[in-house]
This record gives structure tokens, sequence and C-alpha cells, in this order.
């Protein structure tokens, strides 16, 4: 009896259902009944609103119907995705928008990296010859450490200068930001201000960090050459970290040092530029509008104003150093800050 029931109830269900779907179909409407439920409209256009399935459900298909069909259903797609386009990345809610900015001539700024402001022309009066003699056991050590560092970097490398630079930036940005970094949690601990040299290191950091980008317009790396840099700033990172915590006059000694040969490195870049062994190319844009070179820059003006940063980057270790061994704190000697 039960059995008897419950076939007939089934049955009951089955012809409302049929029927309301009968229904739905005459009068037009875009409803469909599935599970007991309704479909709306949005959901079937999108679902179901297909030029293939208007042609399996139509009676009397043409191609001139169904190309066009198809036509208004790429019109609708296209302008879909425009309007997509159009709509800003992230949603205004939290008021950090950027406005949008412009050059001295009205140009759309292009880049998200840096902005006009941070721009700068090099000091290219900066004396290239510098060098700081290693007196005391730690300025030799710190002088050795770094002549060892170059030997399997001219065996690697030799003369392949683009190749040789680009993987000196990825070394050199790592001091700055470790010397910062450091500053930065000594001042919070101890409550006391730094007297600038966070944002001077940090700003040496991101300063040969933009050398880096600049290159990479220039050199594409190989899959072994990004392999080393992975192994070599992993290494670097964290024995640097440990030799600021131990020593920081010694730190910044050998970053002087790396400097100075960064400069002779850049040196035999130009060279090489002169001579013709490598092609002065047009310099990449954003070379041009982070030193704020004229429009016609080459790869030469681009390689003169690496190398006066690193002269400049020279000197503010050395300076960092001796400030050091005379037993004083960087704090009690002025920051070099807004150079960059």
């Amino acid at each position: 009896m039960n059995r008897l029931v419950t076939n007939s109830s089934m049955l009951m269900m089955i012809r409302a259902s049929s029927s309301a779907l009968s229904h739905s179909s005459v009068n037009g409407s875009r409803r469909i009944l599935i599970g007991g439920g309704f479909i709306s409209p949005e959901v079937q256009r999108w679902s179901f609103a297909t030029p293939e399935w208007r042609r399996s459900m139509s009676s009397s298909p043409t191609p001139s119907k169904e190309k066009a069909v198809e036509e208004r259903e790429n019109t609708k797609v296209d302008k879909m995705e425009k309007k997509k386009d159009d709509l800003p990345l992230v949603s205004s809610y939290w008021s950090v928008p950027r406005h949008e900015i412009t050059k001295e001539d009205g140009s759309k700024w292009a880049w998200n990296c840096f902005m006009p402001w941070e721009t700068y022309e090099a000091d290219l009066s900066i004396d290239l010859k510098k060098h700081h003699v290693p007196k005391t056991f730690v300025d030799k050590v710190a002088f050795r450490t770094v002549k060892l560092l170059r030997i399997p970097t001219d065996i690697f490398f030799k003369r392949r200068y683009g190749c040789r630079a680009m993987m000196l930036e990825t070394v050199a940005a790592v001091p700055g930001m470790v010397g910062g970094l450091l500053l930065h949690l000594r001042s919070l601990r101890r409550f006391e201000q730094s007297g600038g040299w966070i944002k001077a290191l940090l700003e040496e950091a991101e300063n040969e960090r933009m050398h880096l980008m600049t290159l990479v317009e220039l050199v594409q790396p190989k899959w072994y050459e990004r392999a080393l840099v992975l192994a070599v700033q992993g290494v670097f990172f964290n024995c640097y970290f440990v030799l600021y915590l131990v020593s920081p006059k010694l730190a910044h000694r050998v970053v002087g040092y790396l400097e100075e040969e960064a400069i002779h490195s850049y040196t035999e870049f130009l060279k090489d530029i002169d001579s013709g062994a490598i092609e002065n190319v047009r310099a990449p844009a954003i070379a041009i509008d982070y030193w704020r070179l004229p429009k016609d820059a080459t790869l030469k003006d681009v390689i003169t104003v690496i190398r006066a940063d690193e002269a400049h980057h020279r000197d503010v270790n050395h300076f960092a150093s001796d400030v050091h061994f005379q037993g004083r704190q960087l704090k009690e000697a002025p920051a070099p800050v807004g150079y960059h």
C-alpha cells in the first residue's frame, strides 16, 4: 500500500513539473524549473543562451540567422570586456587609489616603481679615483675579502660586462637593505633616532635595485644565471646580516671596497662601448625617466650615471665605517640623505 502511494505521489510530481515547463515555454518565460526551483533570467542567459543552444532548440535554423546571433553574442562579449578594462583595478572603498600623475610636459607617467619626485640627475663630477688605503687589520680583512670575491666573478663572466653588472647589482642592493633593517630595529628597541641613516641606507638599496631594473632591460639573464643569483643572494644576505650584527665598521668597509670594484667594472664596460665591442644602443625608457636623461640618451650615458651612483655609495660606506672606527654611532654623524 505504501509503495502504491509513493509511486502515485511521484507520478503527480512529474506531471506537475512537465506542466510547469510546458507553461513556461508557451508563455515565452525565461524561467526553467530544475529540482523544484527556478533559475533567474540572468543565470539562464549566461548558462543557456549560447548560439549552439539556440541552434539546437530552434525549429528551423538558417545559416544567416546563426551568423547574426554569433555576431551579436561576440559584440556583447567585446562590450563586457571593454567595460571590465575601464574599471579600476581596486575598489576605491579603501581610499587609496593613486591620482593620475603626469610629467612636466603633460604626458602620462608610465611607472609605478618610482615617482617623478624620486628622479634625479647623477653627480658626474664625483671623484672616481678615490681609494681607501687599508691600514688597520679590519681594513685589510675587508680589502682581501673583496679581492677574493672578485676572482670567481672574473672567471665566470670574463668581459661580459652586461651580465657581470646585472649580477653585481643583485648583490649590491643587499647591504643597504640589511643595514637599514638592523638600524630600524635598533631604533625601535632603544627608543632613539637614527640620525637619518635608516633612510640613507634604504635609499642606497633602492637605487641599486633600480640599476638592476635598468640592466634587465638591456640584458636578459639565462636560466643558469638566475639560479646563480638565487644561490649568491641567499649566501650573501645571511653572511652580511651576521657581519653587520658583529661588526658594522667591517660591514661598511666591505661595501666600500665592493663599490670600488663596481666603479672599475663599469669603467671597463665604458671602454668596451667606446671600442665598439659592445653596441651603444638606445637607453631604456626607465633609465631616461629615472636619471632625467635626454630623450636621445644611449647605453653609454646610462653606464656613466650608474658609475657615478656607485662612487657615491663608496663614499657613504667608507664614511660610515670611519664613524664606527672613531668609536661613535652613526646617529651622531649627519646622514647623506637626499642624493637619490
